[in-house]
């Protein structure tokens, strides 16, 4: 792990990795070819939230247990080196300040800002010290409201970004000069990668393991994780159920539950009422009034989603996936994706599907 010399000056090497191999399921350990670490160095602050520094920087520990050697050396770093006291209590001990990491000529991998509850003087501290160290980072990211940050730094100006949902309208309205993206897991611009709240950071530190390692890594890490291999940051913060309030009447809100798993039944208004025991009309209006939406558009927000995932995850045809989603034609789900979407499924799929190079510019 990193120290300090007599003079204070930190001691790591920031120099990037080579490449890793996977053969057999397995990443080639040989140390032969693999240069030193890359050193991660996490942001923290009093307030922060702990699982947006735990979840992205296990992905990293695991990494480094799975090829069974140091390929990620993680710092953590504070306003004054201080130990932080964390959102639920639990008091952090730190190993470097902020400011003795700017001052120093080593080189940083990537910078990582985690999110948390942001005062105006923690936020003062870190920000004064963000533009030096990103000057020495490869690559700057933030986790979840720490996207507020670097934007206060100035480094998110000219660039596209998101934040947790909740904070998108702030970031936005706070700093013009920052072209948000609200329905976005992560966000990857140039050398920065934003991402949203809580578990997306777990997704951001996996595309970070990808862009330095290839799919099949990340994959194993996900597998360990029991998470989505990966979740492509152009997939929405909120499912299409969660965007949705649930509905009062214990009738209506069983057709919610009921519908994700037969998206290829009959899900006409009568039908959906007779499964309420319900008038139509009485069902389309109480739908509406309790969940904010037509029973059509519940619907058709389902089906796109699940449309969407299909075309990430799967080869097949969009015929088939059309099928699967409640459309007898492929070319209905044609229609709906460039009227939804303003896209058509081949190129939502050339964009987002797993192994294409998503979100570079």
């Amino acid at each position: 792990m990193p120290g300090s010399t007599a003079s204070g000056e930190v001691e790591f090497d920031g120099r990037h990795g080579h490449p890793l191999t996977v053969a057999d399921g397995r990443p080639d350990c040989d140390d032969g070819g693999m240069g030193e670490p890359r050193t991660v160095v996490f942001v923290v602050y009093e307030g922060m939230q702990l699982v947006e520094l735990a979840g992205p920087m296990d992905v990293f520990v695991f990494v480094n247990a799975l090829v069974e050697r140091e390929e990620y050396r993680l710092i953590t770093a504070s306003p004054g080196g201080r130990a932080i006291k964390a959102a639920g209590g639990l008091t952090l001990a730190v190993e470097h300040s902020l400011h003795e990491l700017a001052a120093s000529a080593a080189e940083i991998d990537t910078l990582v800002v985690v999110g948390g509850w942001i005062s105006g003087p923690v936020s003062a501290e870190v920000v004064c010290e963000l533009p030096a160290l990103a000057r020495k980072s490869r690559r700057v990211t933030s986790v979840c409201s720490g996207a507020l940050l670097l934007a206060a730094a100035g480094l998110l100006d000219g660039y596209r970004a998101t934040t947790h949902w909740g904070t998108t309208e702030r970031l936005a309205r706070t700093y013009p000069r920052v072209t948000v993206e609200p329905d976005r897991i992560f966000v990857h611009d140039r050398n920065r990668w934003t991402s949203a709240g809580v578990s997306a950071g777990i997704d951001l530190a996996l595309a970070l393991v990808e862009d330095d390692h290839g799919r099949e890594l990340a994959q194993e890490i996900a597998r360990a994780f029991v998470v989505f291999t990966r979740r492509s940051g152009g997939q929405a913060q909120f499912s299409a159920q969660l965007r949705a309030q649930p509905a009062r009447t214990p009738a209506i809100r069983a057709v919610q539950q009921w519908l994700p798993d037969h998206l290829d039944a009959d899900l006409s208004v009568a039908m959906l009422a007779e499964r309420a025991g319900m008038s139509e009309r009485h069902f389309a209006r109480a739908f509406r009034l309790e969940t904010g939406s037509t029973p059509a558009a519940f619907v058709e927000d389902l089906r796109i989603e699940a449309g969407r995932r299909l075309l990430e995850s799967t080869e097949l045809t969009i015929t088939a996936i059309a099928r699967a989603v409640g459309y007898r034609h492929g070319e209905t789900l044609h229609r709906v994706f460039t009227r939804r979407l303003s896209t058509t499924p081949e190129r939502y799929r050339r964009h987002f599907a797993a192994g294409t190079a998503e979100d570079h510019p």
